[in-house]
């Protein structure tokens, strides 16, 4: 099986630490978030994944080999980093078959991922004429032309409509379970929270996080439960005895942080108390991500005051 090895990954620009001592796997079989802010190096990351930048120290393999000593890299690792590369005045069908001729792949190949992408029927048109959807498509298509056992997509689902975010989440979900690395970059953190079994969260060029989603989610927010009574008091006498405590708000109801709808609704249905309203607020990966990047963002704004 193979995986992605970084190890104490480093990478300076000019004095400047893009990438910092970075350490972490990307394995087979489960998709990999790859997140951070914009400037937080999972571009950089990328590049020296796949041999186009050179490292100031550390090491970074797939499946044992750096990708130059890779003999057939085009078959080993397929990857998108910019759908807008491809020449506009080549058909797409045109722009895949140069690749597969460059990397020795059969020709078969070409019309198969233009299927599987949705792009069989616009093979024939200019690139220029596509749409970012389209050409975000033929990127996908490129990086699946050698059938590879890795896969490092960057914003794969960026000019998607919504049809095309669901084929995209689908098909990561299919690559990792066939049993291949895939490693994601997204902004996007709900959909990321639909496909990603794993993350790796950098900020200013260092590792913040390597862990699984649900573990991610759970570390950096805390669940709550929101509701409405008339006997609001003897509800927090209850919960308080059973280790919960109920704050009253503006608005007339009460929130419970830490736990669950269904740590609440027993102990009022036995005590006989009668709830208006009760709801779960489950926390997202977007308040997770949010709350441990929070002092990690190279370029942000600052609100103004009325």
């Amino acid at each position: 099986m193979t995986s992605i090895d970084v190890q104490n990954l480093t990478k300076e620009y000019g004095g400047r630490r893009a990438v910092d001592e970075l350490t972490f796997q990307v394995l087979p079989g489960r998709v990999t978030g790859f997140l951070g802010p914009n400037g937080a190096g999972k571009s950089t990351t990328m590049r020296l994944v796949l041999g186009l930048d050179r490292p100031t120290s550390g090491t970074v393999t797939v499946g044992g080999r750096a990708y130059a000593d890779l003999p057939d890299p085009l078959r080993e690792v397929g990857a998108l980093l910019d759908a807008q590369a491809a020449l506009g005045s080549r058909t797409g069908r045109a722009h895949l078959r140069i690749l597969a001729a460059a990397g020795r792949i059969p020709e078969r190949r070409v019309d198969e991922v233009l299927e599987q992408t949705g792009m069989a029927s616009a093979a024939g048109r200019r690139i220029r004429t596509y749409s970012l959807g389209m050409r975000q498509r033929l990127g996908i298509a490129a990086a699946l032309l050698g059938d590879p056992r890795v896969l490092l997509l960057d914003e794969p689902a960026n000019g998607l409509d919504p049809q095309g975010i669901i084929w995209i989440r689908e098909l990561l979900r299919e690559l990792a379970g066939d049993g291949r690395a895939v490693l994601v970059s997204s902004h996007l953190m709900g959909e990321t929270a639909s496909f990603a079994d794993h993350l790796v969260v950098l900020g200013r060029g260092r590792l913040l996080a390597d862990t699984g989603t649900d573990d991610f989610i759970e570390t950096w927010t805390t669940r709550s439960v929101r509701l409405r009574t008339t006997e609001g008091e003897r509800l927090r006498a209850a919960l308080r005895a059973r280790g919960h405590e109920a704050v009253w708000q503006e608005d007339g109801s009460w929130t419970v942080e830490g736990a669950r709808v269904t740590d609440i609704g027993p102990v009022a249905a036995r005590e006989g108390i009668p709830i208006l309203e009760l709801a779960g607020d489950e926390p997202s990966l977007e308040q997770a991500y949010l709350a441990l990047t929070a002092g990690e963002a190279e370029y942000t704004t600052t609100a103004q005051e009325a």
